[in-house]
């Protein structure tokens, strides 16, 4: 092989070479779930009024596309915090976030891709101590957790939004008590279900007392219209009413004509 051969492989490899080079800065692909913020080199800078979406797309080889995850995400952040007595609570929060891809060249501008942790874990932080520091242990372990946390979740996403981020969720995950505070809160506890049971039970049989008490009432009630409307009169023609059925009868009988002592006849049967 001569050198002019030579000279023309070494410029056709550098060529391609720099030919690749160029394709792979004037070509970018956005994968699913992302978006880009191009910025230009040389006219303007960050492009803060449009977000690339998911594709190819051909740019100036100066310029630079940066790619962000616009997907909702999910961290943990465990810490220490204290509650209104000054008492020292570890609490586990998870949060589901997101950067508003209609604002994201603003995000990039302001904040870059490290907003987690230059905005979104200070601000959880910051609103779990001060949300928690104006609640006691007791409150937070059982009866006040849950509009604890919504109080927690309103605060972040007040702060986070102002920096074109989206929460979309903060769940307390966990509260661990010093375990001295938390065996005198489940007794306290255990206590009050006892007493809340117990005061079932009495009411329960306070009812079914008033119940027996109104039925026995109706029952009094009941006899006593009974034997204001039973009279000797009723009964005369009550008796005369029997003895004409049983007159009506094919049996022989013997009829003893003021027998009883109402005076009604006495009807004695006899066989066939």
């Amino acid at each position: 092989m001569n050198n002019r051969s030579l000279t023309v492989i070494i410029m056709a490899a550098v060529g391609f070479i720099v030919f690749l080079v160029v394709v792979n800065n004037i070509m970018i692909t956005i994968p699913s779930g992302s978006a880009g913020v191009l910025y230009k080199k040389f006219s303007g800078g960050t492009v803060t009024d449009e977000a690339f979406g998911e594709g190819v797309h051909f740019i100036a080889p100066w310029n630079t596309m940066f790619q962000y995850d616009v997907r909702t995400q999910e961290v943990e952040e465990t810490m220490e915090v204290l509650s209104a007595n000054g008492l020292s609570i570890r609490v586990d929060v998870s949060v589901r976030f997101a950067p508003d891809k209609n604002k994201l060249g603003g995000i990039h501008q302001t904040l870059g891709q490290s907003y987690l942790q230059k905005i979104i874990i200070p601000e959880v932080r910051s609103s779990t101590r001060r949300v928690i520091g104006q609640y006691t242990p007791e409150e937070l372990y059982s009866s006040r957790r849950d509009s604890i946390q919504q109080e927690i979740f309103v605060a972040t996403r007040e702060a986070v939004s102002q920096k074109n981020l989206i929460l979309d969720a903060l769940l307390i995950r966990s509260v661990e008590l010093p375990p001295t505070i938390k065996t005198a809160i489940e007794n306290k506890l255990k206590q009050e279900q006892e007493s809340e049971e117990y005061e079932f039970r009495i009411s329960k049989e306070r009812k079914e007392a008033e119940r027996k008490q109104i039925e026995a009432e109706g029952i009094k009630a009941f006899q006593d219209i009974v034997s204001e409307g039973i009279n000797d009169r009723l009964l005369k023609w009550k008796g005369i009413e029997a003895t004409l059925e049983l007159s009506k009868s094919q049996n022989t009988k013997v009829i003893v004509i003021g027998a009883g002592d109402s005076g009604l006849p006495l009807i004695l049967g006899g066989e066939n």
